[in-house]
């Protein structure tokens, strides 16, 4: 009997939490039927040995795929492939489901209908291990993380809240539009899914009572090189989609000018004297991580301008 649900995890050099997530799977309450696929995207770590070991040890329905390392959208896209539910839970190998989780996300879907049209964005907060202060408290509600508390109506969600950390949709929704493998680091391209995905007819509702535990340490300096990966990824997004400009921060002409690069350090000398002290100032921490993701922004244009141009010659 095929089970309703695939659990997709796919991971790479996580084998700190993986099995935490594993485990917390196993555990799960009151869940639909399910299967677990877990796709490591050319580990280094022994994840394949002890992923291998907890298959033989059989309390989940566990497969275990591997490739070699080419992203989390092709790994994605390699679950899916696989995918024996008909709906698809993905979670990341670094965010742990609280026991009631996958029959949250089943109740939400069931809740509107239960058509293929209904995914289903759960709530991810921050594991304790991870710990908490205004910093991070402002990432996940307000800020570039998550953002969960500006989600205007939850029965109607936009499509950038489409997290792949924790949510739920229809497989075969997504193998007729899979993400797009050839973003060059692990940003957008699970929003570029969603535009795709919400033109053809898809409904992103928000379950916050779905609920997963994310042991992903971050700091100012991680995040801020996320903002800049971000930002090169944006042009790549603009490039599939020159309607969303505005969206993404780009404009006919490309990006914006760079901000002061003077002003930029005397306001991250500010963030890194405050952060210890925990004093929330969410303006100064968004105006710095904008910075960086303006500079992502013109190393994208440029480099792939350059890239085109070349192409031509």
């Amino acid at each position: 009997m095929e089970p309703l649900y695939t659990v997709l995890v796919p991971t790479h050099n996580r084998i700190d939490v993986l099995p935490e997530v594993l485990e917390a799977l196993a555990a799960q309450a009151g869940a639909p039927t399910f299967e677990v696929v877990v796709v490591d995207d050319g580990s280094t770590d022994g994840t394949p040995e002890r992923l291998a070991a907890l298959a033989a040890h059989g309390a989940l329905d566990l497969e275990l795929i591997r490739q070699a390392n080419r992203g989390p959208a092709a790994a994605r896209n390699r679950g899916i492939a696989a995918a024996r539910g008909r709906r698809v839970a993905c979670l990341g190998d670094d965010t742990v489901p609280e026991p009631g989780w996958l029959a949250a996300h089943h109740q939400a879907f069931l809740a509107r209908g239960g058509g293929d049209e209904i995914a289903v964005l759960g709530y991810t907060g921050w594991h304790p291990r991870v710990g908490r202060s205004p910093f991070l408290e402002h990432l996940n509600e307000q800020g570039l993380q998550f953002g969960y508390a500006l989600i205007g109506d939850p029965e109607n969600v936009p499509f950038n809240f489409f997290y792949t950390s924790n949510l739920s949709f229809d497989r075969d929704r997504l193998r007729r539009e899979p993400f797009d493998e050839s973003f060059p680091y692990p940003a957008w391209e699970d929003i570029e899914a969603a535009w795709r995905l919400v033109r053809a007819g898809l409904r992103l509702v928000y379950a916050p009572e779905a609920r997963v535990a994310h042991d992903h340490p971050t700091d100012f300096d991680r995040f801020a090189a996320r903002q800049e990966r971000a930002g090169y990824c944006a042009v790549v997004f603009h490039e599939r989609h020159p309607e969303l400009g505005p969206f993404l921060g780009l404009g006919p002409g490309g990006p914006p000018p760079l901000p002061s690069a003077l002003a930029q350090r005397l306001r991250e000398g500010l963030v890194r004297a405050l952060l210890p002290l925990s004093v929330p100032v969410p303006r100064l921490w968004d105006e710095a991580f904008r910075y960086h993701y303006i500079r992502g922004l013109h190393r994208g244009w440029r480099e792939r301008s350059r890239d085109r141009q070349g192409g031509f010659s």
